[in-house]
Order: structure tokens, then sequence, then C-alpha cells
């Protein structure tokens, strides 16, 4: 079996750096590995819509935004297929199909479902779009035979009930068309959720706790210390915790022993830094000085590329267009064997036909068989006029 990645994000905005721990560094190491037959990156505009219907334009716009941040992180378009969801008609096709397979019940103990329409204030004016959004995002992993997703921990929900759908429709339909997904988890603990700049549990757009990957130098460094600490570490000489602490948790996730010698050679490695926090002696400032040291070597080739890519707008265009191509013939196979394993294909060669043919005919032949034979209708006649002969006699 064919190895294939699929993976996305919804484009309402700009990619942040929990985005980049979470996903994107890995979907770049993924892609170059070579262990992979085929990648895909879905741009799920269609899904960003569930919750901006009424701001279409936010999405449009933010497509070209986030094309930018992958290939100035690294997404190479001859490796890897950068895909607008909403430009693949079979993805609506296949979601309406699966729609059959899952009950309101199962949606509603989905917990990234609940999770995020509590985020979303919706109450009971949840949109029907958004509350089936799992569904469509099964339509989407299925639609490429996906093996491997890539994603945080608050999608392992979604995957799972991508997997039960593939399960219901081989044994409804008596077959193998639908492949399993496997989640691929971040490998580092500390890239699974980063945390927003407040502390706050997820960076989120919405909550205006996030690091873009656009963001200029300056901005970083702002937002770098101005960072969630150790609320009771209020003097240098005070015992730091490193547990909840922010700038620890983004020193977990991006910090690499290389940059120790550069920007805090007293250290030999992070380990060393925490224990002199722990003890105290090492204040807040000086720790985020050097957390932004470590940021900006990341971001700075992102920022460069990006810049690039900026002057050269056909290019990405060209890129989202023959990405999107490449995905709807990969998608328009699968739903033909969808629809063939649901015997719904039905102007696909002569077999529906032929059937209904045969059908009919034996219909006819029955009923031709039921009826009497010419020769019985006349012995019935000769009988029953014998009959009416034999009645007069009698009554003379």
């Amino acid at each position: 079996m064919a190895k294939i990645i699929l993976t996305g994000d919804r484009p309402t905005g700009r990619l942040h750096i929990g985005h980049y721990v979470g996903s994107l560094r890995r979907r770049v190491e993924l892609q170059n590995s070579g262990e992979f037959d085929e990648v895909n990156i879905l741009i799920a505009d269609a899904q960003a819509l569930t919750d901006n219907f009424d701001n279409p334009e936010k999405v449009r716009d933010n497509i070209f935004e986030v094309a930018i941040d992958y290939i100035s992180c690294g997404i190479d378009p001859k490796k890897s297929n950068i895909i607008i969801q909403s430009m693949i008609p079979e993805l609506t096709e296949l979601t309406f199909y699966y729609a059959d397979l899952v009950t309101v019940a199962r949606l509603q103990r989905n917990p990234t479902v609940k999770t995020e329409v509590g985020m979303r204030g919706f109450g009971a004016s949840i949109p029907v779009g958004f509350f089936t959004y799992p569904i469509s995002q099964a339509a989407d992993i299925t639609a490429f035979k996906a093996t491997t997703v890539p994603a945080g921990e608050d999608q392992e929900p979604m995957i799972e009930q991508t997997r039960e759908i593939v399960r219901s429709f081989n044994s409804t339909y008596h077959c193998s068309t639908l492949v399993e997904p496997e989640i691929m988890l971040p490998g580092n603990q500390a890239s699974m959720r980063l945390p927003g700049t407040d502390g706050k549990e997820k960076m989120s757009k919405s909550l205006g706790n996030c690091i873009y990957l656009s963001d200029p130098a300056a901005e970083v460094k702002r937002k770098v210390m101005g960072m969630y600490t150790d609320p009771r570490h209020v003097n240098v000489s005070d015992p730091g915790r490193i547990e909840g602490n922010t700038v620890f948790t983004y020193l977990d996730a991006f910090c690499k022993d290389e940059y120790f010698a550069e920007y805090a050679p007293e250290y030999a490695n992070l380990q060393e830094m925490k224990e002199h926090y722990q003890r105290g002696g090492l204040g807040d400032v000086k720790v985020k000085k050097f957390l932004n040291n470590v940021l900006q070597e990341t971001l700075e080739p992102i920022r460069k590329k990006r810049a690039e890519l900026e002057k050269d707008i056909p290019y990405v265009y060209e890129v989202l267009k023959e990405g999107t191509a490449a995905g709807e013939k990969k998608a328009a196979e699968t739903l033909a064997e969808v629809k063939h394993s649901m015997k719904i294909d039905y102007f696909n060669g002569d077999e529906w036909l032929v059937s209904q043919e045969k059908k009919f005919a034996e219909k006819a032949a029955s009923a031709d068989a039921s009826k009497p034979s010419k020769s019985n209708i006349q012995l019935l006649r000769q009988k029953a006029a014998e009959a009416r002969k034999a009645a007069k006699e009698k009554n003379k």
C-alpha cells in the first residue's frame, strides 16, 4: 500500500508558530524524508466558511497568506500538492454519502467539536456545516487515501471518527475501498499544543496571543518580552517554576543545544538553564532575551523567503492551481470507487442496463407462464359447451 500524507489548515488568518511546531515543521521533514509516495496539504477554505459564512472575503484573502507561509517554511510544490478544498467538488459528494454513516449523538460526543463549539459561543445556534465538519474532514482524508495525518493531539478524536466512518463504509458495502488513517503526533511533547503568549492553554488568533510566522523581528521581540512566566518569581533571587511557564514551554519546542554557544555560553544546554532558574538567581528578562534570539534564528529564513514570494504572486497562484488540479484527479478516482462499491455508478459501463434488462425479461416471462395457453382455452370452451348441452337435455 502506498504511504500517503494528508494534512492542512483553515485559512482564517496568517499561520503562527503554534502551527509551525505543531505540524508545519514536521511536514517539511516528512516531505523530504523520501518515505512517502504522496504528500497532500489542504487549505480547508470550505471548512473555514462554516463559522465565517458571513465573511467569505476573510477566507478568500487568507488562502494566499497560508500558501505563502507553507512555501516559506519549506513546503516544496515539486514534492507536495497544495490544494484548495472548495475547488474539489468530489469532497462535498463524499461528505454527503458519509453523513448517512454517522449519528447526531456520535457527533455530539466528539470532544474536539464540543471544545470548538464552546470556544465560539454558538450555544444552541450551531451551524449544521460546523457541527458536521468531522464528516467533511473524513471526506478530505479518505479522498486522498491518506495513511498518515500529521496533526496535534487535539485532532485525535477527529481522526478516530474518520476511522469509524471507514470501517462502517467498508463493512456496509462489503469492500475495502477506504483506507484507515493513522495520526502522527509531534515528536516534541511541547509542540503538541503550544500555549499562547499569555499562558492560555491554546494559541489562538481570536485571543490575540499568537506570534505569527510573518511577524517582523521587532514585533516578535515585543511579544516575547511581554510573555507570561511564573507570577511568583518576583525577584531574580527567587526560585522559579518551570511547569506552566510559557517561556520555558517555548524553549522546549524551539531550542537547540547549539544556540547556547552563541546566545548563552554560560549554559551547555536547556536543562542547565532550567536548573538555574529553579534554584533562583536567573531572571525572567534574561531568559526571555534568550528565547527571542532562538525565535529570531528560526523565523528569519522564513521571513526572508516570504518577502521573495510576496513579490511573485503569480508563482503562488500557479502552485495553487496545479496542486488543486492534481488533488481533484485523485479525489475523482476515489469517488468513482466509492460509487462503484455503493452500486450507484449507473452509467459506468452497461452493467446496470444489462441487469435491468434481465430483471424485466424474467418478469415478462413469468407473467406469460402464468397465462392459460391457446389450446387450454379451446379445451375449456369445449368443456363448457358440453356442460351446457348436458344441462339442456336434463331439463327436457
